[in-house]
């Protein structure tokens, strides 16, 4: 893997909620970034405000990329990014590196990671968590699965949108830890709504319970 020093023209894939503010960051750290959205306009209005580059395919916006990073919806969005003639594999030199920031199953991790070895491109999954917040704010926590070398050489990338990145070893591991970490806000959400069911049950005013709560 190149040194992180090498790595300056970059390419997003999927300018949501998410995306939309990491791609900016990047491009605020000097990288030369180009963007792909599904929906152009989105792409195009990034561009103006970022001062950037849109692609009307995600194989156009990868072409030269040191680095293609996606942040879609699901599996199949990843899938539907990545393969076929306008997919980013389509278009990626080898020695570069695929970097998905998508929540997406372990399995299609490993998948995408066997697809990228065999062009010669390197693989990092790296879901996210922090929020819309978080994006905005450039705080957002990483968890990856690579390897280290690779790992190592976009850290520095990384770093323009978060403020903890971790490896936490082979892909396949960054979206095993998403997926402790939604069971855990899952959890936290459960035990919420049983707390409030009581607090009805109880005759409680559901406003000031919450007021309290939140100041405790």
């Amino acid at each position: 893997m190149n040194n992180s020093n090498n790595i300056s023209k970059v390419a997003f894939i999927g300018l949501g909620v998410m995306g939309y503010p990491m791609a900016g960051h990047l491009s605020n750290r000097g990288f030369d970034v180009t963007v792909y959205n599904r929906t152009t306009s989105k792409a195009q209005n990034w561009a103006t405000e970022y001062a950037g580059k849109f692609a009307v395919t995600p194989s156009e916006a990868s072409e030269g990329a040191d680095v293609v990073a996606l942040c879609v919806g699901n599996d199949d969005d990843v899938r539907s990014v990545i393969y076929g003639d306008t997919g980013v594999l389509n278009s990626m030199c080898a020695g570069s590196v695929l970097l998905d920031h998508t929540t997406t199953s372990a399995e299609l991790a490993e998948e995408l990671a066997s697809k990228c070895a065999a062009k010669g491109i390197h693989f990092i999954d790296a879901p996210v968590s922090g929020g819309q917040a978080g994006a905005q704010n450039g705080v957002l926590t990483i968890m990856c699965g690579g390897q280290k070398d690779v790992f190592d050489a976009i850290s520095p990338l990384l770093s323009s949108y978060s403020n903890q990145v971790v490896l936490l070893g082979d892909n396949g591991q960054g979206q095993r830890c998403k997926m402790v970490n939604q069971i855990c806000i899952a959890g936290v959400l459960k035990g919420l709504s049983e707390a409030v069911l009581l607090a009805q049950k109880s005759g409680l005013n559901i406003e000031q319970v919450v007021d309290v709560l939140k100041h405790g």
